[in-house]
C-alpha cells in the first residue's frame, strides 16, 4: 500500500496515466497526438463549469439521474441477515451505467472537431449508449461487436441499428470483446482526424481509464447522499459490491468511497464454468498476470509465452480476459477484494431477484448479486450492503431461457 496510506487513495494518475505499475499509455505513433489532444481536453473540461453544466443538464433531463438507491426488503428478509440496497442504474435511459460515460466522451469529441463515432461492446449495453448519443447529435456512429455477441445480444443489435449505428460483426478471434476492441482501434488508427473512439470502460489508454471512472462517478457519490437520506447524516455503506469485467460500474460505485476506511469494496469477477487451469472464466485478477492489451499493463489471461487467452462468460459484457489498471492497482494493494462467481450461481441470483423484487437483472449484476447472497446471510442486521444494479436483463433474456431450457418460440 502507498506510504501515504488510506488517503492516497483518491489521488489522480500519474501524467503517464500509471496507477502504480498499472495503465500508461501503450499505442502506436500515429494516435499519440489524439491522445494528448485528448487529455488536454478533458483536464480543461474537468475545471470548466460550462462541460460540468452541460453534463448535469443531460444526465438529470436525458438519462433519469439520478437514479433510486432501493432498499430490497424481500431479498433482505428472504437471506436473513445483511440490509440490502440496490443501486438502480439499470433505470436509466439505455438500460444500463454505459450512458454516464458516453455523454462525457461525446461531449468532448464535439468539441474536438470530430464528426465521426466509433465504439467497441460486448454486451451491447455500451454500444447503444453509443448509438443514443450519436443520434441525438447528429453523429455518425460505427459499433464494433463480436460475431458470437452479435447472435447472443440480438434485441441490442437491433437497438442501435434502430438508432442509426452501423453494426460491424467482428469474426477473428472467439468473436467477443477483446476481438471487437482490436478491430475498433485498427480503425481509429486509420482515420484519426475525423474519428473519435468512445471506449466503454476503464481501459485502454491514458486518459480513458481515469477520464471513464470520473464520470461513472456519479453513481457512487448519488449513493453518499442517498443512504444519508435514508439511514441517516453520516452513515456509510459498510460493503459495496459490482461486478467487473472492465469494470466501469464497479469503479463509479468504488471510487468515491476509496479514502473511507471502514467500507469493504468488493469486485465480482466472472468466474464461467470455474476458475481452474482450464481457462473457461473471466476472472483476470483470480486466475492472471500482469501484461499489456489494449494500450494499458494490467492483469490479462495469457499462456506462459504471453499470448492472450480467450475468456469464457455467460456474460457477454463480462467475457473479457483483462480488466481496468486502476483496479488492477487496487487489488494489489489490497483496498479492494475480488472473487468470482460462475454462471450457475448468476443465473441462481438472476431467477432469485425477478422472484423476488420484481427485478430483472443483466447478467452482468447478477454475477453481483450472486455474492451478495453469499455473504449476507452471515453479517449483522445493522451491516448495509450496497450493490449496483448496473443494468437491465431484457437483453438477456434469449440466453437465459436457452441455459434454463425454455423454449423462446411457444
Amino acid at each position: 500500500m502507498a506510504e501515504d496510506g488510506i488517503n492516497s487513495f483518491m489521488n489522480s494518475p500519474d501524467e503517464q496515466g500509471r496507477f502504480g505499475i498499472f495503465g500508461g499509455r501503450f499505442v502506436s505513433e500515429t494516435l499519440m497526438p489524439l491522445i494528448l489532444d485528448l487529455q488536454a481536453r478533458y483536464d480543461h473540461a474537468k475545471t470548466d463549469p460550462e462541460f460540468w453544466a452541460e453534463m448535469h443538464d443531460l444526465w438529470t433531463h436525458y438519462v433519469g439521474r439520478p437514479s433510486p438507491l432501493y432498499h430490497a426488503a424481500r431479498l433482505t428478509e428472504h437471506l436473513g441477515g445483511a440490509k440490502i440496497y440496490l443501486k438502480r442504474d439499470e433505470l436509466n435511459h439505455t438500460g444500463a451505467h454505459k450512458i454516464n460515460n458516453v455523454l462525457g466522451q461525446i461531449i468532448l469529441a464535439r468539441r474536438m472537431g470530430k464528426t465521426r463515432i466509433i465504439a467497441e461492446t460486448g454486451a451491447g449495453q455500451h454500444g447503444v449508449a453509443t448509438a443514443t448519443v450519436c443520434a441525438k447529435f447528429g453523429l455518425k456512429c460505427v459499433v464494433y461487436m463480436g460475431a458470437h455477441d452479435v447472435e447472443r445480444q440480438a434485441p441490442n443489435v437491433f437497438r442501435m441499428r434502430l438508432l442509426g449505428a452501423e453494426v460491424v460483426p467482428v469474426t477473428s478471434g472467439r468473436g467477443t470483446l477483446k476481438d471487437a476492441m482490436n478491430d475498433a482501434l485498427r480503425d481509429w488508427v486509420t482515420h484519426v482526424r475525423d474519428t473519435f473512439y468512445c471506449i466503454g470502460t476503464v481501459a485502454g489508454p491514458h486518459p480513458y481509464p481515469a477520464m471513464v471512472r470520473d464520470f461513472q462517478s456519479i453513481i457512487g457519490k448519488e449513493v453518499r447522499t442517498q443512504l444519508a437520506e435514508q439511514e441517516g447524516e453520516g452513515r456509510l455503506p459498510d460493503t459495496l459490491v459490482a461486478a467487473i469485467g472492465g469494470g466501469s460500474n464497479a469503479m463509479g460505485l468504488f471510487h468515491p468511497f476509496l479514502d473511507d476506511p471502514s467500507v469493504r469494496i468488493i469486485g465480482v469477477e466472472a468466474g464461467g464454468k470455474g476458475v481452474d487451469e482450464t481457462m473457461q472464466h473471466c476472472a483476470s485478477l483470480t486466475g492472471g498476470r500482469p501484461g499489456v492489451l489494449h494500450g494499458n499493463r494490467t492483469y490479462l489471461l495469457q499462456d506462459e509465452d504471453g499470448q492472450i487467452l480467450e475468456g469464457f462468460s455467460i456474460s457477454a459484457g463480462l467475457d473479457y480476459p483483462g480488466i481496468g489498471p486502476e483496479h488492477a492497482w487496487l487489488h494489489d494493494t489490497g483496498r479492494a477484494q475480488y472473487v468470482s462467481i460462475t454462471d450457475n450461481e448468476a443465473l441462481e441470483a438472476f431467477q432469485l431477484c425477478c422472484a423476488l423484487e420484481g427485478i430483472i437483472p443483466a447478467l452482468e449484476p447478477s454475477h453481483a448479486l450472486a455474492h451478495v447472497m453469499k455473504i449476507a446471510p452471515d453479517l449483522p442486521k445493522d451491516h448495509i450492503i450496497v450493490m449496483n444494479m448496473c443494468g437491465r436483463g431484457d437483453k438477456d433474456i434469449f440466453t437465459v431461457a436457452k441455459h434454463l431450457g425454455f423454449d423462446m418460440k411457444i
